[in-house]
């Protein structure tokens, strides 16, 4: 009797830890930002969205984008499987674990070649050939400009975005059509390859123009030319995918500053004694923080001064430009005899 109640209580206690570890861990779901019921084609669309965003080669240096499209094709790797995600469904990651060490499956995400995965999407395995493939709306490029303080602190855009949308519509079409392969005899021994194409009955559709609003993240230090993806949100097609939604992110003009890869230049203007004898002045920057661009000496006319670390950020970076300001000196437009007395007296 005690040992049934033990067996009870230890039985409680591993589900417990495993609630608990489900509860503190992240989700492959959450991961892939999809819902538990999602369908395949759903984890795959998501994958290859967020693969893209996280690729090492987009993000250089970047420890925590590196993490992220490790989970990524981690998660990927055991949704994708139905075996594995069947298991994982049921017994979470201590369930795989021990499918792998029972010699099932590649390990249920553990030990991913995360090259294997991503170059089946994206080219380089017999995946990329089965992508090129299908057929592709077009895509849509918008040009987006964006505000220096925007791409200094990072921000958000909305814009209006209409697009031709697939509807139902009254009766039948052929779609789906393939070509077919099949030999027929024509005499003993003798057989010709013959080719058919093959097709199904399927709802009739139609094209109607929607419009609603996508939101455009902008991040600190993005360049111009840099594109913001929305994969499959471009112009769909019917019987096949639809293109990609990219945003090219240019700089808008600013009343204070120019950037210049990721430095900074402004113009400041100073008074001719402010040139010759110094000044006290303060430059307020893109986040409204106070640069002191002060000088105790002589200014010349077009003098440059360099304020490193307060330029722009660079992408996925805490490292930041420079900042260089001009100096234009103010000259006065007349002067009495007196004070061109008193000037040729200060520099005779």
């Amino acid at each position: 009797m005690m040992a049934r109640r033990s067996s009870k209580l230890l039985f409680l206690f591993c589900a417990l830890c495993y609630v608990l570890a489900v509860i503190a861990g992240k989700s492959y779901y959450d991961i892939l930002q999809v819902p538990k019921g999602a369908s395949d084609d759903q984890i795959k669309r998501a994958y290859r969205k967020l693969a893209l965003k996280y690729h090492p080669d987009k993000n250089p240096g970047n420890e925590e984008a590196n993490k992220r499209f490790a989970e990524i094709n981690n998660a990927y790797e055991v949704l994708s499987d139905s075996e594995k995600r069947g298991i994982y469904d049921r017994y979470g990651e201590e369930g795989l674990k021990q499918h792998a060490a029972s010699g099932g499956g590649r390990g249920g995400g553990m030990g991913v070649n995360i090259n294997d995965i991503f170059s089946n999407f994206f080219g380089g395995g017999g995946g990329g050939e089965e992508e090129d493939r299908v057929v592709k709306g077009d895509d849509v490029i918008v040009d987006l400009e964006a505000t220096l303080e925007d791409l200094y602190m990072g921000g958000s855009l909305k814009v209006w975005r209409e697009k031709n949308v697939i509807k139902p519509a009254p009766g039948k079409r052929r779609c789906n059509c393939r070509n077919e392969v099949y030999h027929r005899q024509i005499g003993p021994g003798m057989f010709q390859q013959m080719t058919e194409q093959v097709c199904e009955q399927c709802q009739n559709v139609k094209f109607e123009r929607e419009g609603y609003f996508v939101t455009v993240d902008i991040e600190k230090g993005m360049q111009d030319g840099q594109e913001v993806l929305f994969y499959e949100d471009g112009e769909p097609i019917i019987d096949g995918e639809a293109g990609d939604l990219k945003f090219r992110i240019h700089t808008a003009k600013h009343d204070r500053f120019k950037r210049v890869g990721n430095d900074l230049h402004a113009t400041v203007t100073i008074t001719l004694v402010q040139a010759l004898v110094g000044f006290e002045k303060t430059l307020k920057h893109l986040d409204d923080h106070l640069v002191n661009i002060s000088s105790k000496g002589i200014t010349k006319p077009k003098e440059v001064k360099k304020f490193k670390g307060e330029g722009m950020p660079l992408h996925f970076s805490t490292k930041k430009g420079d900042l260089f300001v001009t100096f234009e000196v103010l000259f006065p437009t007349s002067l009495t005899e007196d004070q061109k007395t008193k000037i040729k007296e200060i520099f005779g």
